[in-house]
């Protein structure tokens, strides 16, 4: 059955590039493989349908195509997608030939294959199937006043970091270097197969030197060769004054090391920020409310107002009402990607007395009298 893209990412087929990529991201980070509760086939799922609707060209195709262009992975044939694509009259060997050869890294499979012709060939360079280590994801919690003025907080991370015993390389301090016998050095070993195209040569990485084209003759006794081992690590994170609930961090090379010297992959911290008792924020705005009395509003005032940045004076002017705002500019949360801060707003709460001594409602008495 075929798969549809739209669907497996919860958008509608008009979305936009931004709410593809929200929708990637939220169900990326839920599906991570790393993750409590987390769905290997789903997050490959989420992927490849990621790969194919963030690329315009790509979406065009699909779009026009839907199940002919999914090709194997949506259950369609590659004649399918070739009566589809050409029309019944198209000749995919044309231009190609039989015995031209493809370097498409670690991709084995000829859905890779078709993804690899639509997006750009590799053009038989020489890679190596090391992959960067896996991304992490954090969630950490943070004071209110935290969130507004930024901190540093140090984290204990349980990840992969490079085996100290090989430095990485996954080999034996005794061990010496050799020529890989299956691939005899070349890093690479080459298959023939029938396709669409015709008879392709595929390139792939070896999988016993990992594109090296070199092996060690003994293994780390520490790492068993993988050049990494699990390690608690304390991670350094600069707070941002400004965040809030649901921003991410992004950490370069935090994530875990990669086997056998490859490059870390990073660590992503979520913040999520408590609520506090005395300010509400909205944006980068602060909100709080301020209870006056009738003589306050009738004659104004000036009163202590408590904001992030400490106890500044407020003006009342005479007359206020009910319900109004008064602001203290460039007294809210700063905002986190440009300059300047956000505004305090005071809303004003002018407080009808419950009980009154007799004094006060005389008061009030010959003040109605007066038409107030």
């Amino acid at each position: 059955m075929a798969k549809d893209y739209y669907q497996i990412l919860g958008v509608s087929r008009d979305a936009s590039q931004e709410e593809i990529k929200k929708a990637y991201r939220r169900l990326a980070h839920k599906y991570h493989p790393d993750k409590e509760g987390g769905d290997e086939e789903k997050f490959k799922e989420i992927n490849e349908a990621y790969q194919v609707l963030s690329d315009p060209q790509k979406r065009k195709q699909y779009d026009q195509f839907g199940q002919a262009f999914a090709g194997n992975a949506s259950g369609a044939s590659w004649q399918d997608f070739a009566r589809a694509y050409g029309g019944g009259g198209f000749d995919f060997n044309q231009g190609f030939g039989e015995g031209v050869e493809f370097d498409f890294g670690d991709l084995g499979d000829l859905g890779d294959l078709f993804s690899n012709i639509f997006g750009g060939f590799s053009g038989g360079r020489r890679q190596s199937a090391k992959r960067r280590g896996e991304d992490l994801e954090v969630e950490i919690t943070i004071d209110f006043l935290e969130a507004v003025k930024g901190g540093k907080r140090t984290l204990m991370i349980d990840k992969y970091v490079t085996c100290p015993s090989c430095h990485g390389s996954g080999g034996a301090k005794d061990s010496k270097v050799e020529t890989c016998s299956r691939c005899q050095g070349s890093g690479k070993v080459e298959s023939m197969q029938r396709s669409l195209f015709g008879m392709v040569r595929t390139v792939k990485v070896c999988p016993v030197c990992q594109g090296e084209g070199k092996v060690f003759t003994k293994k780390c006794p520490t790492c068993h060769g993988s050049g990494r081992v699990k390690k608690k690590v304390e991670v350094e994170v600069d707070i941002p004054a400004g965040v809030d609930t649901g921003t991410t961090l992004h950490l370069p090379g935090q994530g875990n090391a990669g086997p056998q010297g490859s490059p870390p992959g990073d660590l992503y911290v979520h913040i999520k920020v408590k609520p506090s008792s005395e300010f509400k924020r909205e944006g980068d705005n602060i909100i709080t409310e301020l209870p006056i009395s009738f003589s306050q509003a009738a004659l104004g005032d000036k009163v202590d107002i408590k904001t992030v940045d400490g106890v500044v004076s407020l003006k009342i002017p005479a007359g206020i009402q009910s319900g109004q705002v008064l602001k203290l500019s460039g007294k809210g949360v700063p905002h986190l990607r440009r300059r300047g801060r956000g505004d305090h707003l005071v809303k004003i709460k002018v407080i009808t007395p419950k009980s009154l001594t007799r004094k006060q409602r005389k008061i009030l008495e010959e003040l109605r009298q007066e038409g107030l």
